[in-house]
């Protein structure tokens, strides 16, 4: 297409999304389909280790919606073009539904929308949750997402084109590009920006959604054979039992939007002896509301705490800001042992632009990194830049041993081991890469500055500036409740396919855990 992309609203000729979002198996979808054409087809496929085709229809009678001036907040509310049955024994997953235009121009003929059936009862597998209210936070269709002025987004509306199923590429659309031999990094992200202008997808294809984290996740995993029961994150707001049955809760990629119904459910699965793996970096950020039977989700981040409603009223601790704002004082680091306070951006802009983009082996006799062969100061996954674009961190000091253990000080719980880590840092205003679409006047620097420690001071930016990534054990509630294994970093994903150690970390941690 040769030209950047950042409104995609109806730039293909069909567009479509489906309600809800997450049925058990069983019940039915319905699809809400727009387009100009005459006809279009459908096809739904469940996206495994394979996709496999479950159902399909041809020739359908297009029809035409206009989208509504707040579509990007309230919703398209267009109408059912169609349900789709599934029954009680389609497997547990996402599905994704491709909606095609027929006699439209090729490379706008076809959209993509999804939905993901849950178990009708649990069959012991781990719970994988689908990270979707990032996904939504980071939707432009129809207008605004929460990074280009929006502090309301619907679910109720087509999900941007790239998000859940592209042209594949190796590093092109990654936000945190590897680097091979003699190359220089991509801390501008001109080689993403040149892949979305020659594509037309929106910033947000390197951030969040199916294809870039939870699919190769799934890909990976069901081909070595594992299951998972699915579920979306609102799921878990709506109806904490989903959780019920399942010894291991998993989180993949960029899981940064959480509800606190949805916190709740987590941190009580934990409490009771659940165990949680996380791959996931920039996890549990902001505090969301969610809205109308939970198909909006609101939040102000980083002027929650001046104008989210909230504020002044009994309700304060609801901001929908930080989750480590002293108005909320609840940091994710609490569950995850790490928080993105304590360390952001790996190979992102400019910070730690040259870093290795992998982890420091330090305590390489822990049960996680078993069969790797790692030892201590071994760096895991460099080659695939398994720690790139949004990572977390804790606050450390060195124990007799020189191993970095836990300083406190940042709601770690007193449980808590780090296996390894790599330096990490926070941006500030002039830091970024010219492919973010955000941040263009406040930098996360100078907003951890401000509400952790009370002004953008020149000291106050240093104690945030430098942070680190880590892997951590933790028990959030001592020995008498689960255990969290969190590997802070969104990107991780990337090396499971080709990375034998970083398959292994991943395979004993699911074995461990489950």
């Amino acid at each position: 297409m040769g030209e950047l992309i950042d409104n995609v609203t109806f730039l293909d000729e069909i567009e479509g999304y489906c309600s809800p979002l997450s049925v058990p198996a069983g019940e039915s979808v319905r699809l809400h389909a727009s387009t100009r054409s005459e006809r279009y087809s459908v096809v739904v496929e469940r996206w495994g280790a394979q996709r496999r085709v479950v159902w399909s229809a041809d020739s359908l009678e297009g029809v035409h919606h206009p989208v509504p001036a707040n579509a990007d907040a309230e919703g398209c509310n267009w109408p059912a073009s169609l349900e789709i049955t599934t029954s009680r024994d389609w497997e547990s997953g996402f599905y994704l539904v491709t909606l095609t235009a027929e006699d439209a121009p090729a490379g706008r003929d076809t959209a993509h929308a999804c939905f993901v059936v849950r178990s009708p009862e649990p069959s012991g597998a781990p719970l994988l949750v689908l990270g979707t209210n990032t996904w939504n936070a980071y939707n432009n269709w129809g207008g605004c997402s929460l990074y280009t002025g929006g502090h309301q987004v619907s679910f109720r509306r087509p999900f941007a084109r790239g998000l859940l199923s592209r042209v594949p590429t190796e590093r092109d659309d990654r936000k945190a590009r590897p680097v091979r031999w003699d190359e220089e990094p991509d801390a501008d992200g001109d080689r993403y920006m040149a892949f979305r202008a020659e594509h037309g997808y929106p910033a947000a294809i390197g951030s969040a959604g199916w294809f870039t984290h939870e699919r190769r996740f799934v890909e990976w995993a069901e081909t070595a054979g594992h299951r998972f029961d699915y579920a979306i994150s609102s799921d878990l707001d709506r109806d904490p039992s989903v959780v019920n049955g399942h010894h291991l809760v998993i989180s993949v990629g960029h899981d940064e939007y959480w509800s606190a119904g949805q916190r709740a459910t987590v941190e009580n699965h934990v409490a009771g002896g659940g165990d949680l793996f996380s791959m996931s970096g920039n996890t549990m950020f902001w505090q969301v509301r969610l809205v109308g039977d939970a198909d909006h989700m609101v939040c102000h981040k980083y002027r929650a705490h001046i104008d989210d409603p909230v504020m002044g009223t009994d309700d304060e601790h609801t901001m929908s800001g930080m989750w480590g704002d002293p108005v909320v004082g609840r940091p994710e680091s609490a569950l995850f042992g790490a928080a993105s306070a304590w360390g952001l951006y790996h190979r992102f802009g400019q910070a730690t632009a040259r870093g290795v983009g992998g982890f420091l082996v330090y305590r390489d006799d822990h049960w996680l990194l078993a069969g790797t062969g790692l030892r201590y100061g071994d760096v895991l996954g460099a080659r695939d830049g398994v720690v790139g674009y949004e990572t977390l961190g804790c606050r450390i000091q060195l124990d007799e041993f020189h191993q970095p253990v836990r300083a406190g000080g940042d709601g770690t719980p007193d449980v808590h081991t780090i296996i390894a880590m790599v330096p990490s840092s926070n941006l500030g205003v002039g830091d970024y890469p010219k492919s973010i679409s955000a941040l263009s006047d406040q930098g996360d620097l100078e907003f951890l500055a401000e509400r952790l420690h009370g002004g953008v001071t020149d000291d106050n930016k240093r104690r945030v500036r430098n942070g680190n990534a880590v892997m951590v054990e933790c028990q959030p509630h001592g020995k008498s409740g689960g255990r969290v294994v969190t590997i802070g970093t969104t990107d991780w994903v990337f090396g499971l396919a080709t990375d034998p150690m970083v398959a292994r970390v991943t395979e004993n941690a699911l074995s461990e855990l489950t």
